[in-house]
Formats: structure tokens, sequence, C-alpha cells
């Protein structure tokens, strides 16, 4: 199956699909060439406005608060991944010989970013409609799920309720990369010296969330 029938849309502009799925590492080899950055600043912006409007739409009960706990979750950096891992988006991706030999078609961060810029690629390709039954193909159920709760904690707080109950409390670091006006931020969290959970974003609180949500899952797979 190609990546087109996997995502619902043929492009009239092919060259969109190409350059969306050629990461960062082959321009720095070759200059000539572009890459997919520039796409994916544009898809994270439609993708939240899709889910925003979404969220609006079909969930009057919650509050504004409430709304911005459910997007971030569902536009976080692991759930970008998992659904470009639903799209085998990784056996698609133009990569380096050195970022292939490091196993970047299965790193989080390039199938989120590789997801992000094809999602830029199908709005110009396609127009907002296009763009908007793409995403709601993909999101509507996690979108569904993750907001059952009118009460859903963000990952940070839910970290520090779990490490509570033992009196262990997590630690940050963030750092930010990149111009002002693409800012992109890694976040690791610590529990008593030991690294829980790293995560990336377009801000401190977005990356600071990403990592508390890698961190609870490590948790819950030290109990099993």
């Amino acid at each position: 199956m190609s990546l087109e029938e996997r995502l619902g849309h043929v492009f009239s502009d092919p060259s969109l699909l190409r350059l969306a799925l050629t990461h960062r590492s082959v321009s720095s080899e070759s200059p000539e060439r572009s890459d997919n950055e520039r796409l994916e600043f544009l898809g994270d912006a439609v993708l939240q406005l899709v889910i925003t409007d979404l969220l609006y739409r079909s969930r009057p009960d919650l509050a504004e608060g409430q709304m911005a706990k459910v997007r971030a979750a569902v536009v976080s950096r692991p759930t970008l991944a998992e659904v470009a891992r639903h799209l085998d988006l990784g056996s698609y991706v133009e990569l380096a010989p050195g970022e292939e030999g490091t196993g970047g078609r299965d790193k989080d961060s390039i199938l989120a970013d590789t997801l992000e810029a094809v999602i830029g690629a199908v709005y110009l390709d396609g127009g907002l409609e296009a763009v908007r039954d793409l995403i709601l193909g993909l999101w509507s159920d996690r979108v569904a799920e993750r907001a059952k709760a009118p009460g859903v904690k963000d990952y940070k707080t839910r970290l520090q309720e779990v490490l509570a109950k033992d009196g262990r409390r997590p630690v940050y670091e963030v750092e930010g990369r990149g111009p002002d006006h693409d800012r992109r931020f890694t976040a690791v969290v610590s529990v008593d010296d030991r690294t829980l959970g790293r995560g990336g974003g377009r801000s401190k609180k977005e990356a600071e969330q990403a990592a508390a949500e890698e961190a609870l899952r490590a948790l819950r797979a030290d109990r099993r």
C-alpha cells in the first residue's frame, strides 16, 4: 500500500509529499537539498487548529483549561509517533546514511516531526477540508478517549501525585534550541538521579508534559 493510500489523499503536487518526507539530515549532508522543517512548522499549527476545533464542537462541557490539557495530550510527541507508526511513516522517510545508521526510522522525534510535515503538505496540496479529513480520521478516537474524564489531569500533575505516594518528587531539566521564531525544547525528568522520561515540544511546558508522559509509562512498566 502506498503512503497516499494510507493517508487517503492523492497529491496534485507530489513534490510536496517528497519534501515532507525529507529529513533535515539530508540537507545537512547535501546543502542544495531542501528539508521538511518549514512544512513541519506549518503542520504543527494546522494540527493544533483542527484538534482545537474538534474539541470545541464535540465537547461543550469541557472548560478551556480541560480542552487545553486534552489537546496537549493528543498532540504530544509520543502520540504523534504512535500515529506515524500506524501509517508506517518510518518506511517512507528519506534520511542521510548517518541518521539511518542510528535507527532514525524508528525515533519518536523523527516520526513525530515527519507526520507534522506531512500534515502541512496535505494542507498546502488539498486545503483545510482535505487535511481536516486526514486528521479527524487519525485522531477522533484518540481525542474522544482522552476527553472521557471531564477532570482529566495533565501528565506532570499525575506524575507528581504518583511519586508523592512514596515521598519522591520529579526534577525537570529543559533545554531550548533554534531561532526565536522556531524554538524547540527538550525536557528530561529524573527521580532520585534516575532518568525516567524525555520529551520535546515547541514550548517548555509541552516538552515537560511529553517527558512526564514517558516517565509514567516507565513507572507502569516497572510495576509489571
